[in-house]
């Protein structure tokens, strides 16, 4: 096929072991750039998301954040957002009182932590991005006042707690809430109205209409990513990622440590 328009997944994709863009993705990149727009897509905010871009230099290029769950043009307009409702927000947040899961919120470019705790302070150093301290009581109340639904709820903690929280979920909104651990102390939680693939589906006919999914060529590593992975022209995983994403996708590259995503640029583009 001929790659018409990249797209890749973050952490555990594109960045390296230090979480940052090694020089190699940045040269393959500008390599590729304007004639081939490489799009970010991931479960992480704006905010950070448009760090990345600034160092890649696609700041003029949309971006698809939380999952899928919120789309943002070029000029940074919302295309499409899709948030979970207050109370499903509330239940997932109260329904265990005495864990100690720690719950961060997020919503267009907030993102509000219960205390700068362990958690807090490593998705702080891994996103180059502050949050909104406010006791979760506090944030729920405020909330609950504007109506407030979340793009991505984070739940972070001991896996034994993740393991309820997760049961929990999929007992009560097994068709409304997708819940997947990209680790075992991480629940990311969002919407299952919409996926990576569905939004970028959507992002194709909004922003590139002359292009399908067929001209896509996307990068992933975890389970979030699988439905994008299959639908698109040429799904590459790379080497470090989930097993069973490896065993659905076709195409392989090395893994993020040895800049898999560059190497599988120069080879196919």
């Amino acid at each position: 096929m001929e790659c018409k328009l990249i797209c890749s997944d973050i952490d555990g994709t594109l960045l390296d072991v230090n979480r940052r863009l090694s020089t190699e993705t940045k040269t393959a990149v500008k390599r590729i750039s304007p004639d081939i727009p490489f799009l970010l897509i991931s479960s992480r905010m704006p905010k950070s998301m448009r760090l990345l871009q600034a160092e890649l230099r696609t700041t003029d290029l949309p971006l698809i954040a939380y999952n899928g769950a919120l789309i943002i043009g070029s000029e940074g307009q919302v295309l499409q957002s899709t948030v979970m409702p207050f109370s499903t927000v509330h239940e997932i947040c109260t329904q265990q009182p005495n864990s100690n899961i720690h719950f961060s919120l997020y919503n267009q470019e907030e993102w509000v932590v219960p205390a700068l705790d362990f958690w807090a302070k490593r998705e702080q150093n891994n996103t180059r991005v502050a949050p909104e301290v406010r006791p979760l009581e506090q944030t729920l109340a405020l909330w609950k006042e504007k109506d407030q639904g979340a793009h991505k709820i984070m739940a972070m903690g001991e896996a034994a707690g993740l393991d309820q929280l997760e049961h929990y979920i999929t007992k009560h909104f097994s068709g409304q809430i997708h819940a997947y651990r990209s680790k075992d102390t991480y629940l990311e939680i969002s919407s299952k109205e919409l996926d990576k693939a569905s939004a970028l589906d959507y992002l194709l006919s909004v922003v590139y209409p002359e292009l399908d999914m067929e001209d896509v060529m996307a990068f992933g590593d975890n389970y979030n990513d699988q439905t994008l992975l299959e639908q698109v022209g040429r799904g590459v995983a790379v080497a470090n990622a989930k097993p069973e994403i490896l065993a659905a996708t076709p195409f392989h590259t090395v893994s993020n440590h040895d800049h898999g995503v560059a190497a599988a640029i120069d080879q196919y583009c």
